[in-house]
């Protein structure tokens, strides 16, 4: 949740940015809400994509950064996580950050797991966390990707951002990036939302034994409680058996100090 959160407030802010250069886009949306703040009109795009409906803010998040050098894509990035505050829990991007998911990792990998991050968020901008947050190195991160091409600069060169997106890593996709990026099946998932689902089913190959996790956003004192865009995955976690976390009952601590 918070993860999306800064990805759709850093993408905002370059909304607003080509507003700015282009006052033509003020009166086209998504820029316009970017411009206006009007959160409630990206409520409903959100919830419009979790119906499957990605019109509404699709050109938008195609062209915000095209033409970008890789690099100067994630310095932006970066700059955004250590300057940057959630709006309502009142701290850094940067520190928004689950402990109890960072301690799960470090256990397992104390007992031999190789984690990876497997998200419908963006791939290139989960990386600029990923390692110093989660140690998880770039290589072991699968996300929605644009499309890259190369620019030929006499002995160097550099990769520039397309206007196209490459994978969206959510839903059936998950599991087919899965095996093409790792090659293996995992036995152990953890997700919290109905676009995880078949990452979960995929974890599962009888006989052997496969654990899937599900986080219920519960906690509205110390995070947010909602279950909008995770109604199927516990209702399956209910009737197969998956593991339910808790924030409220199970997390002594949401976030670290």
């Amino acid at each position: 949740m918070v993860r999306a959160a800064g990805q759709l407030a850093h993408i905002m802010e370059r909304w607003v940015e080509m507003a700015q250069q282009n006052p033509a886009l003020r009166d086209q949306q998504p820029w316009k809400a970017a411009v206006d703040k009007d959160m409630a009109w990206f409520r409903t795009a959100i919830k419009k994509h979790y119906g499957g409906d990605e019109s509404a803010i699709a050109k938008g998040v195609l062209s915000a950064f095209e033409g970008l050098r890789t690099e100067e894509f994630a310095g932006r990035v970066d700059t955004f996580f250590r300057t940057k505050s959630h709006p309502a829990l009142k701290r850094l991007y940067r520190d928004c950050w689950y402990a109890p998911m960072v301690e799960l990792l470090r256990l397992l990998e104390a007992h031999g797991f190789m984690n990876y991050i497997v998200s419908g968020g963006g791939r290139d901008f989960i990386r600029q966390i990923a390692g110093e947050i989660y140690g998880i190195p770039p290589e072991r991160v699968v996300g929605t990707s644009m499309s890259i091409g190369f620019r030929e600069q006499g002995d160097g060169g550099d990769l520039l951002m397309k206007a196209k997106l490459d994978v969206f890593d959510d839903g059936a996709v998950k599991p087919t990036r899965i095996w093409s990026r790792i090659g293996q099946r995992p036995i152990f998932g953890a997700g919290n939302s109905n676009g995880d689902i078949p990452m979960l089913q995929f974890a599962n190959k009888t006989p052997r034994p496969a654990f899937r996790l599900l986080v219920l956003h519960d906690d509205a004192a110390r995070e947010f409680d909602y279950v909008s865009g995770a109604e199927k995955s516990l209702a399956l976690a209910k009737q197969y058996g998956w593991t339910v976390v808790s924030m409220k009952d199970d997390w002594k601590q949401v976030f670290a100090p």
